[in-house]
């Protein structure tokens, strides 16, 4: 009998016909969230999913019992699945943690440029007839000191490209061993980051401890001037997850000049559609689409068919978020 697999929040073409000629039955399907809390995956082997789709304590419990052995994050993040539920039901958690790493890094790198160089601003003016040229005075990344909250795999990519615009690099990650930072400034502690850095890019998980932990306390440890000793403001950039920026508190922070420019990806309720930061003329947003290149989706469709096949044929997948579930 063939595994049977859903799809429920898109996946790349590539990924479904590699799974169907591999003889998985594969359903794309929308569930509604009551549909999921009564059950609607008892029936698949599999599921994949991306953000929209929630799988809490509640839904998972609805949804055991059955066929369901794997639930498979299409990306990175995996704040949406209750991990220790899925465990205590025997269901392993997987993902693909590597698809999107080129994406999001460039997509940082973009953002702290438009923040720097003004580039929405001077699009929006342009477009009302007005030519700023002389009002739209920006800085060069060159020369300052970049401040990365987690080093992790996106982080590392992001302190490469940034080291090729000449940026100082300055990290925290109490997790990492100190071997991971050769060749940059490693911090130990999140105040000290700020205090040296007058760019700063979120690439922490969001957790009940980093919940809300970028604010304006942090902000006011941000020096005046640039390493290089220009004045060239004050930025932050994230594009990691919603929630770890005190979005009230960036607020606050754009208006009364604390911050020049602050780009975010995420926010804490997406999708946006009433948000004080979005009438902040200094404020850069998109919609989540640091990981939404054409390389990014077909590689996180075929990491995340390779993680379902690996694991419904009873091999360690090697990304198994729940390993605990092995004991």
């Amino acid at each position: 009998m063939n595994h049977r697999i859903a799809v429920t929040d898109g996946l790349a073409k590539e990924a479904i016909l590699y799974l169907r000629k591999e003889e998985y039955v594969v359903d794309e399907v929308s569930f509604t969230k009551d549909e999921i809390n009564k059950g609607s995956l008892l029936d698949y082997d599999a599921v994949i999913i991306r953000s929209a789709t929630k799988l809490d304590k509640k839904a998972i419990e609805a949804n055991s019992g059955g066929k369901l052995k794997v639930i498979c994050r299409a990306g990175v993040g995996v704040d949406n699945i209750d991990i220790n539920a899925a465990t205590n039901n025997g269901i392993m958690v997987v993902n693909a943690p590597s698809s999107t790493t080129k994406s999001v890094a460039e997509l940082t790198l973009g953002h702290l440029l438009s923040c720097t160089r003004h580039i929405p601003k001077g699009d929006r003016m342009l477009r009302d007839g007005i030519w700023a040229k002389k009002e739209l005075r920006g800085s060069e990344l060159f020369g300052k000191n970049l401040g990365l909250i987690g080093y992790g795999r996106i982080a590392r990519n992001v302190s490469n490209l940034a080291i090729a615009f000449g940026m100082n690099i300055h990290a925290f990650d109490p997790y990492l061993p100190n071997e991971m930072f050769g060749g940059i400034t490693k911090h130990e502690t999140i105040e000290d980051l700020f205090s040296n850095c007058t760019h700063i890019s979120v690439h922490c998980n969001l957790t009940e401890d980093t919940r809300n932990l970028v604010g304006e306390k942090l902000i006011d440890l941000m020096p005046k001037l640039g390493a290089d000793g220009s004045n060239c403001g004050r930025y932050l950039v994230s594009l990691s997850r919603g929630g770890i920026v005190n979005e009230s508190e960036l607020f606050n922070c754009l208006n009364n000049g604390k911050l020049t420019c602050a780009g975010l990806d995420v926010f804490e309720t997406e999708p946006v559609l009433k948000n004080n930061l979005l009438n902040s003329d200094n404020f850069i947003g998109t919609p989540h689409i640091a990981a939404s290149t054409v390389e990014a989706q077909i590689r996180v469709g075929l990491e995340s068919a390779n993680q379902i096949i690996n694991s419904l044929n009873g091999e360690v997948p090697t990304n198994l978020i729940n390993k605990e579930i092995l004991d």
